[in-house]
């Protein structure tokens, strides 16, 4: 049964950012994306400090041991990020810059391929966090999975909109998307086989997928919530994070209850 939810919940995902980017519009997709970054902010970060964390330090295992290993993943991270596997940058038409003839169309497509590649690895660790959360307890991993979940859905209609700037149709951006997604899949299958023997690696896998929350809340999602904006859209961020960490306290609250 295990397996299942894991299954369950790496095809999902996938299948659920894609299925919005298929039926909402380029334009009302950008104005949805703002919303969605203050949620997951809320969740990805709520999650990761007020469960995952608790959860891995609650297991015994050397707290010393644990935050190393945080801090690890938050160099990993920031790595990841440096080798533009993560975030890419992207020169336009018209930016002041003297480039060649279909230069920046070159370059869209190259930090196209650029951003599958990177959502791809960034899909397969998904998958192996989310194993190792089910494995160690089935709420954990529900909890871990909506997560990455909502995380992922604000991030692939992200992705989509940028594989439509560099220049591939509607239908292709959407079959790379849905492609990318299946690397959670495959990640998901290796943690089970795997990780799954390796029970008293559990606490540091889930201090890894905290150190992979909190650096993606803290480097991609707040900055792009840092801007100055008009009082109205400042409140609607507030909103949505305040939405995302009740969500999490609910959950998290039935979990500690028993």
């Amino acid at each position: 049964m295990t397996l299942f939810y894991i299954l369950l919940v790496t095809l999902a995902g996938g299948l659920a950012s894609v299925s919005i980017a298929a039926m909402l519009t380029v334009g009302l997709l950008s104005r949805i994306v703002k919303h969605l970054v203050s949620l997951s902010t809320g969740v990805l970060l709520s999650t990761a400090l007020l469960h995952v964390l608790p959860e891995a330090f609650e297991s015994g295992a050397d707290p010393h041991t644990l935050f190393l290993v945080l801090l690890g993943g938050l160099m990993f991270f920031f790595l990841l990020e440096k080798a533009e596997l993560y975030r890419h940058t992207h020169h336009h038409e018209g930016d002041g810059h003297h480039h060649h003839h279909h230069f920046d169309r070159e370059q869209a497509g190259r930090g196209g391929l650029s951003v599958l590649v990177g959502d791809s690895i960034h899909n397969f660790c998904d998958g192996i966090i989310i194993a190792a959360a089910f494995l160690a307890d089935h709420h954990l991993g529900w909890v871990t999975a909506m997560a990455i979940v909502a995380h992922e859905i604000p991030q692939e209609v992200g992705d989509y909109i940028v594989l439509l700037n560099a220049g591939f149709s509607r239908r292709k951006a959407l079959l790379f998307n849905a492609v990318s997604g299946l690397a959670a899949v495959a990640g998901g299958l290796l943690g089970y086989f795997v990780v799954g023997p390796w029970q008293s690696m559990f606490p540091y896998l889930l201090v890894a997928a905290s150190s992979s929350f909190v650096y993606v809340s803290v480097a991609d999602l707040i900055p792009q919530l840092q801007r100055r904006l008009p009082a109205k859209d400042t409140a609607l961020q507030l909103l949505w994070l305040g939405v995302g960490i009740v969500f999490v306290i609910i959950v998290v609250g039935g979990k500690h209850s028993h």
